[in-house]
């Protein structure tokens, strides 16, 4: 369930460290609270994904990192310096290090500066000279696909949406940055779009030792991208750890819920249910103790009177929950599940007639009369299906 700690920080290692953040808008209505003591960090070279329902949070956290949303409380230190409580001028220097790419692309562009201008925007604010600003436009625009000429006199509106999101992370990267916020940069792209950008950040994470905070609701994306994985829910950390262990073995009855949302091909690994219920607290007056307690299957009464602290529920994962849930063996249940049903037709047939009066009371849906083919049958599929009604092949809502 949803709550607050940071047994799962790693120490001074990190490049960036965030603790207890908390981000609050005062309202007519009340008092939003976006973020809720909110800890992660992220190692040099790493690749942390942040995933969530809309309105979780996560680009509210992306943001508070460069101080673009203003901070109630916590800290922020990037490369052993405090972001939180540095001045207007050491924080446009310390933004140099931390670049940000935007959702909509062509919004966070200048809609009457070409693009060749746009993508030394952060070098003309440092005062760079003009032969400098030129040099680096033609060889940033050629390492994000949009070289030559073509491209170089183009305005924002002329762009496609890939277009548009390739001139924001060449603008991103003009500056030689340590730490690249992603706030869900492919959203708003066609499938085929989204791979070419997703390739070209990879390619760049590399060439440039990037350390990456990629925010996104798309699961499948987060995994294809992230070492570690952050999972928010109204304000509040639910699970982080590497992020195999999370996909395949989630902690976190939110987590489960999230996957299962995610239509599969495949059946075996489809909906383990039960289906979340219910809507979204309001962010203005939270639930008390766990956030998610309204929503979850498995709450008690001791998810509203305490908050679950994010703890460490096996190696290399952590979640914030009073009864997470045990690590997922599905891949060997059917192989040791399978030899179960033929031993049991084999009893039966060397002392049939002594037990034929009991075996209607065990299965009375079998019948004593029926083939030993047919027990066989029946045996796998109910092994399949299990305690979950009807696999729908993992499409199931959460």
């Amino acid at each position: 369930m949803a709550g607050s700690g940071t047994a799962h920080l790693r120490g001074s290692d990190a490049l960036l460290s965030v603790r207890d953040l908390v981000v609050e808008h005062p309202t007519k209505g009340g008092v939003v609270q976006a973020v809720s003591k909110v800890s992660f960090d992220v190692l040099p070279g790493e690749t942390l994904g942040i995933v969530g329902e809309s309105g979780c949070g996560k680009s509210t956290t992306g943001r508070a990192v460069l101080r673009l949303d203003r901070l109630t409380a916590g800290e922020i230190d990037f490369a052993g310096e405090r972001i939180d409580t540095a001045s207007a001028g050491r924080l446009r220097e310390l933004r140099r290090s931390i670049q940000m790419i935007f959702q909509d692309p062509v919004a966070s562009l200048n809609p009457r500066r070409s693009v060749k201008d746009i993508v030394v925007e952060g070098l003309s604010v440092t005062g760079a000279p003009k032969e400098q600003r030129t040099a680096a436009s033609a060889a940033i625009l050629q390492q994000v696909g949009l070289g030559g000429e073509r491209f170089a006199d183009m305005l924002p509106r002329q762009l496609s949406g890939g277009q548009a999101q390739r001139v924001a992370i060449g603008r991103a990267l003009a500056l030689r940055p340590r730490l690249l916020i992603c706030d869900e940069p492919v959203s708003a792209l066609d499938v085929s779009v989204q791979a070419q950008i997703l390739n070209l950040i990879e390619e760049l994470k590399a060439e440039f030792e990037l350390t990456v905070v990629f925010i996104a609701h798309d699961l499948g994306v987060v995994r294809a991208v992230s070492d570690d994985v952050l999972v928010m829910y109204l304000g509040k950390v639910c699970e982080f750890g590497d992020s195999d262990l999370v996909y395949d073995s989630p902690a976190h009855p939110y987590t489960r819920a999230l996957l299962d949302s995610v239509p599969l091909t495949d059946a075996g690994r489809g909906f383990t249910g039960p289906a979340l219920e219910g809507d979204l607290p309001s962010p203005l007056d939270p639930p008390a103790g766990c956030r998610f307690r309204t929503r979850c299957p498995r709450a008690e009464e001791r998810c509203a009177a305490e908050e679950p602290p994010v703890l460490q529920v096996r190696p290399g994962q952590y979640a914030a929950c009073h009864f997470p849930l045990a690590p997922v063996t599905i891949t060997a249940e059917p192989a040791s599940a399978t030899p179960e049903p033929a031993t049991a037709t084999a009893e039966p047939a060397t002392a049939e007639p002594a037990t034929a009066t009991a075996e209607p009371a065990d299965v009375p849906t079998t019948g004593e009369a029926k083939p030993a083919g047919e027990a066989e049958a029946s045996g796998p599929a109910k092994t399949l299906g299990g305690a979950t009604p009807t696999p729908p092949g993992g499409d199931g809502t959460a």
